[in-house]
């Protein structure tokens, strides 16, 4: 019998909407900073990831929804402006089908989809995601002159990984952006302007933003106080690397992300601390990824220890 076909083809929602309107900024940011190519790559990542979530739910005789876009852009801005576009359609397909469709599609996903398709490619290909970085296009109308960066702008090492071994990078330079990175973890500025227009417009939760930047500045200031060489002071932790990033997009997934008042303060507090422990202790310069999938494992149980918890108080007061 052959499947119903769904009355329509997209299912469009206006949270993840919402979220997108917030991340476009960073796409064009990344296009002046690294070029043309890095549009490119979104767009690739785009096809691919929708295809990806249409091979399940047509066949199902339901909609595409719209928080595929999300997933693609998160993933995309994820990535160094250098990786191939092969590897990118690897990381996108494995998250949209291992993270999200494998568990019964939008709203039953255990795991974060952008996550996961960064993690399985940066276990797979860890060279091109960790040791492969280059420099902005500054000046002018920069990258938007130019289809990407040149070949002898690449550098080793991300701001990160610079702090870790006491390198001075101007505070200046990590709040807009003009420095190596990830697509969209290079300009705080937009991250923070975004993260203000998800919170005012309801489509993120502040529990999880806010306690994600309790649990990193607590434990950023703790281990910079008592002299821990690889952590720098709270400010530059804050604004260096994926943290911002990951914290206004990635944390707030309501998905993945716990769904109890009690257990969002819990959940993003530790995804905080737990990123400036491998920052600090493992042989990671980036935790923010592997800390929010962690945490997506515990989700359930936190949220129904929350909810025990607060029987007896009901019960109580009843």
């Amino acid at each position: 019998m052959a499947p119903k076909k769904p009355e329509k083809l997209f299912l469009m929602q206006k949270v993840m909407l919402r979220v997108c309107y917030a991340l476009t900024p960073l796409v064009f940011a990344a296009v002046y900073l690294f070029g043309w190519r890095s549009l490119a790559l979104v767009l690739v990542v785009f096809v691919l990831g929708i295809a990806a979530e249409a091979v399940f739910t047509l066949k199902q005789g339901k909609p595409i929804t719209s928080a595929v876009f999300v997933t693609c852009m998160i993933f995309a801005l994820s990535l160094p402006p250098t990786v191939p576009f092969w590897m990118a359609v690897v990381g996108i397909v494995a998250g949209v089908a291992l993270g999200k469709m494998i568990f019964g599609g939008f709203g039953q996903n255990v795991f974060n989809p952008a996550m996961m398709g960064r993690c399985f490619i940066y276990v797979t290909f860890p060279i091109q995601m960790t040791n492969e970085w280059v420099e902005p296009i500054l000046g002018g109308i920069a990258g938007f002159g130019r289809w990407s960066t040149l070949p002898d702008a690449t550098t080793m090492a991300t701001p990160m990984a610079a702090l870790r071994t006491g390198a001075d990078i101007p505070f200046e330079r990590l709040f807009f952006g003009f420095t190596s990175g990830s697509l969209g973890e290079t300009s705080d500025l937009l991250i923070v302007l975004g993260g203000i227009y998800l919170i005012y417009t309801k489509a993120a939760s502040y529990r999880l933003a806010l306690s994600c930047l309790l649990g990193g500045i607590s434990l950023s200031g703790l281990l910079y106080s008592i002299g821990v060489p690889a952590v720098p002071s709270p400010m530059l932790t804050l604004v260096s690397g994926s943290f911002l990033f990951g914290t206004v997009f990635v944390v707030t997934e309501p998905v993945s992300g716990a769904k109890t008042r009690a257990g969002q303060w819990i959940y993003g507090f530790m995804i905080g601390a737990l990123t400036i422990a491998l920052r600090g202790f493992s042989n990671f310069s980036e935790g923010i990824m592997f800390s929010v999938l962690i945490m997506n494992a515990f989700v359930p149980i936190l949220d129904q220890a929350v909810r025990q918890m607060a029987e007896p108080k009901k019960a109580a007061a009843s």
